[in-house]
């Protein structure tokens, strides 16, 4: 695994976790721009279409605060890129 991916923070770790950047053997997508800007997505076990869909994401650091939630969806010219799409509550 490239050094720079393992030294990522994937969506949905621990803050206090020692290691929590990516696992071998699993796949990732990168989450750009919005509050979830530069962590990576494990979408290991994913179907084709969830891919092509996206992702509803929680997190407390978008526009509506504590329970909302923010919008990711595939780059079509860069799939492994996630473009940020909006916040929701």
């Amino acid at each position: 695994m490239d050094e720079l991916l393992r030294r990522r923070r994937v969506y949905g770790a621990d803050h206090d976790d020692p290691d929590p950047g990516p696992r071998p053997g699993h796949v990732y997508r990168e989450l750009v721009a919005g509050p979830l800007d530069g962590l990576l997505l494990d979408v290991t076990g994913w179907s084709d279409q969830q891919l092509r869909e996206g992702a509803v994401l929680p997190t407390e650091i978008g526009a509506h605060g504590s329970g909302g939630h923010t919008l990711y969806a595939p780059r079509p010219a860069a799939p492994a890129h996630w473009d940020w799409a909006g916040d929701i509550p």
